[in-house]
């Protein structure tokens, strides 16, 4: 493990996932990955209740951590990869809630809803992101955004600085490539990927009316 990713979903993970594994840090774990392996459902379901996870075995394999859960975890992951250094990836927080309620949590109430009628959320809820990570109350915007400011200030305080960077997407390859010792890619734009258009199946009018570099990822 080399890169773990503190900052949460929404914040450029995707993007910032596939530029990490253009540049040799892959593969990468994002959220999207833990449909891929059911089989760590199990992991997660014990990091929830605060048992003890084996993370090597969790990500044998993966070279890089982006997104939830695995920022929710991103002490522990320090402590069993004491090399590896730290992304945390952040965003404006307005502009972070609109995008996480109007895709993710939009998602999630939909799919829980059609399974479970209108039970509340559960502590464990989206693999303790809604339930635990936002008590339940992600639909309280000044409680959620004071969460997600909480956990960037915490990120920011707990790491030390050299092994830690803040960082936003919209920034491209430059303090990305620097920040891991490694070349900027010639001629190749950075990704922008998984957009509010994208997860809906929405045509993108920003992107047709703009060159695809001057877009920031919303992801």
């Amino acid at each position: 493990m080399k890169v773990i990713g503190a900052g949460f979903g929404r914040t450029g993970t995707s993007s910032i996932k596939a530029a990490l594994e253009e540049l040799g840090f892959g593969p990468c774990y994002h959220m999207s990955e833990v449909v891929k392996n059911p089989d760590h459902l199990k992991a997660w379901g014990a990091a929830v209740r605060g048992e003890p996870v084996d993370w090597r075995e969790a990500l044998k394999g993966y070279e890089a951590t982006m997104d939830w859960p695995w920022c929710t975890y991103y002490k522990e992951l320090m402590r069993a990869f004491p090399e590896a250094k730290v992304l945390l990836s952040v965003r404006d927080p307005e502009e972070w809630y609109e995008s996480t309620i109007t895709t993710l949590y939009s998602i999630y109430k939909i799919s829980r809803y059609i399974s479970h009628g209108p039970a509340p959320v559960p502590a464990g809820g989206g693999i303790g992101v809604w339930g635990g990570t936002f008590s339940g109350h992600f639909g309280d915007r000044e409680h959620a955004i004071a969460v997600f400011e909480r956990h960037n200030e915490e990120v920011v305080r707990h790491v030390p600085p050299e092994r830690l960077l803040v960082y936003e997407a919209k920034e491209g390859w430059g303090p990305l490539c620097e920040f891991l010792g490694v070349g900027v890619p010639e001629e190749l734009p950075f990704p922008h990927l998984n957009r509010y258009t994208t997860i809906w199946n929405l045509p993108d009018k920003k992107e047709q009316a703009r060159p695809r570099a001057a877009n920031a990822p919303n992801t």
